[in-house]
């Protein structure tokens, strides 16, 4: 078996999703995302390269599609990266052309302390984290961890009872400038008073979306959630949400040539009410968008904070980095986020970026876990783990309840255990 050091033994991953953010493989050919590669199998093959995981598994639902993963993963990875490894067993079998419970024979064969990664449709990730979370898997599951608080309270209750790691991947908490806003706001500027995130992609993306678009979820859930977690976290400790009231706009989705159901969203926004502990109010306005123009950027994403004692305003999509060819044109590039030029060297060198720390810190808390050398306890209080981000799966569905209301206010309340439920 492959080991990070003299002592350490590397776990088994199986990657659950076969999809964009896994391989880059979307309906047959690379996406056309700023993920052409994918994050999360790229990511492991490299952690791989390094000793920190062992055998890789991929789960999809189609097991027909794996002869092409196979071919774009050696095109673009292995023959772009040195040589990198990029061999993984693959769920269902080649010749198997649906099987939407793949995911038990891959995860059947790990052992307790292995590891896996959730990145397949919002409507999924209860049923395969309960699974992993019941054979003693550490899992990692991508945002939104679930849809509702039932399912979420569920899994805290099973990754205590069965002492496993279950960590969602809000990865800009590794971004530095992100880091560095949370880290002022909760220390320097006072009480809350206002906050306002934006995140889009442009509409073509829901070429990808559209099996699930509106049906099992929805753009809140799938981008808000990103900036819900980074002004929650950055309010720990210093105030708490109290109302939810969301409006939608449509007539982008639901035509032509995407046909997602009559009604499904294009643009979701959440009003969100706050209550500092001093008394004082604070008002969020969340907005996600998947009808957004091509741009020099395949993400929007930027937000603005104020409080008592100042503010902070961040451009996550524009780092003043810009690239312009006769090919592709004008393009702001973040390798903040993962950089995929290879090195000097010919090998990966995206190790700097926030979408692989947050998975190698996934993976190396995982083994410290194994290892006894953290605690649950600890790692809830220094990672968006299940039991830490409940607060942001408390108005994520406020917001759907909202607007499945027609606008609707819905009201969060909090325990003095620190559990949310909501009422209308």
């Amino acid at each position: 078996a492959r080991t990070a050091d003299t002592t350490t033994v590397a776990p088994n991953a199986v990657l659950c999703g076969s999809g964009e953010y896994t391989t880059g493989y979307v309906y047959g050919s690379g996406s056309k995302s700023d993920k052409k590669v994918g994050v999360i199998g790229l990511s492991m093959f490299e952690l791989r390269r390094h000793g920190m995981v062992n055998n890789i598994a991929i789960v999809g639902t189609s097991g027909t599609k794996f002869p092409g993963i196979r071919a774009h993963l050696k095109k673009n990875i292995s023959d772009v990266y040195a040589g990198l490894d990029v061999s993984f067993d693959s769920y269902p079998k080649d010749d198997v052309a649906r099987d939407t419970e793949a995911y038990k024979a891959a995860l059947d064969t790990l052992k307790p302390g292995d590891v896996t990664t959730i990145f397949t449709p919002d409507d999924t990730h209860f049923d395969i984290a309960k699974y992993a979370i019941e054979r003693g898997i550490h899992v990692l599951v991508t945002k939104p961890s679930v849809k509702t608080l039932a399912e979420h309270r569920e899994l805290v209750a099973l990754a205590r009872k069965n002492k496993v790691l279950v960590m969602v991947e809000f990865h800009k908490r590794w971004d530095p400038i992100y880091t560095d806003a949370r880290n002022r706001i909760s220390t320097k500027l006072g009480d809350f008073g206002f906050f306002h995130s934006f995140m889009s992609q442009p509409k073509f993306q829901l070429e990808t979306f559209k099996a699930w678009a509106g049906k099992s979820s929805d753009i809140s859930y799938y981008l808000n959630s990103h900036h819900i977690d980074i002004h929650c976290w950055s309010m720990q400790g210093k105030a708490t949400p109290v109302s939810v009231t969301a409006s939608g706009a449509t007539g982008v989705a639901q035509n032509e040539p995407f046909n997602c159901p009559n009604g499904t969203e294009d643009t979701i926004t959440l009003l969100t009410n706050w209550k500092n502990k001093s008394g004082n109010n604070g008002t969020a306005v969340y907005t996600a968008s998947w009808s957004a123009p091509r741009a020099d950027v395949h993400s929007q994403q930027r937000f603005h904070y104020m409080g008592t004692e100042g503010e902070v305003n961040v451009d996550q999509a524009h780092r003043n980095y810009q690239v312009c060819t006769h090919n592709e044109g004008l393009e702001s590039y973040n390798p903040l986020y993962m950089s995929y030029l290879p090195g000097p060297d010919g090998h990966f060198n995206g190790q700097h970026g926030y979408g692989y720390k947050s998975i190698e810190t996934f993976v190396k808390s995982a083994i410290a876990l194994n290892e006894g050398k953290v605690t649950l306890e600890e790692l809830d209080e220094r990672l968006p783990t299940i039991a830490a981000t409940e607060i942001t799966t408390a108005i994520l569905e406020a917001g759907r309840i909202s607007l499945d209301k027609g606008g609707k206010t819905i009201k969060i309340t909090v325990s003095s255990e620190g559990s949310f439920s909501l009422e209308e």
